[in-house]
């Protein structure tokens, strides 16, 4: 198992806020917030044929429904709302935009505080599962490999994640915005980090109105 080292922004210890995460902290994040605020089963039948649900239930089917499960992005906690219908009952999140925070605070039925994913303020495995949805698309390729070893240390056993799929790094425009996405494999990157990653189920999800691919995975330490 290859040895972890935080590589921290400075010598006290402190991850400072990058460029992404300030424009998500901002009236961009918050308007995100509206813009996704709509049925998320129903956005992903439209895209892939199938609905959200359906693949969180196939990815996770073996999956204790006590197990703690962290979401590292979780905004308001649409996903987490679908987890819990799905019967899982000990439901984690962190963000870094205030808004997206109260609204998802609300819901006393999820563990939810402040933290980055290049900072995760729990100890070392104390989460089941870590997972992201469409969050590691907006890291920085310069500090993903901080996020994937924040994510491996407070897992005990299971990283799950979905994502835009490319087979190499590709910067992409957002809404006009640069420097704020990336495709990328992301499976593949957290292999390249800590070979002792087994895949368990990986998934391509092509888009059913154009030729863009996203991509679902399940890694077991």
């Amino acid at each position: 198992m290859k040895k972890i080292k935080k590589t921290l922004s400075d010598p006290n210890g402190i991850v400072h806020a990058t460029e992404q995460m300030k424009f998500w902290q901002g009236r961009f994040g918050d308007a995100f917030i509206d813009r996704i605020s709509g049925n998320f089963d129903e956005y992903s039948k439209k895209e892939y044929g199938i609905t959200r649900t359906s693949l969180n239930n196939k990815f996770l089917s073996k999956i204790s429904k006590n197990a703690r499960i962290l979401e590292v992005g979780c905004n308001f906690g649409r996903q987490l709302e679908l987890l819990k219908n799905s019967g899982f009952t000990n439901l984690w999140g962190i963000d870094i935009n205030d808004k997206a925070l109260c609204i998802a605070k609300s819901n006393k039925e999820f563990h939810v505080v402040r933290g980055s994913a290049l900072d995760i303020p729990f100890k070392d495995g104390f989460f089941d599962i870590v997972f992201t949805s469409y969050v590691l698309i907006h890291i920085h390729p310069k500090n993903l490999t901080q996020a994937i070893r924040e994510m491996y240390r407070v897992s005990n056993r299971y990283l799950w994640g979905a994502e835009f799929f490319s087979s190499k790094c590709e910067k992409l425009n957002y809404r006009g915005h640069k420097n704020k996405m990336w495709r990328n494999n992301f499976p593949k990157l957290f292999l390249e980090e800590y070979p002792d990653l087994t895949i368990v189920k990986e998934k391509r999800l092509p888009y059913l109105k154009d030729k863009n691919v996203d991509v679902m995975y399940l890694l077991r330490k």
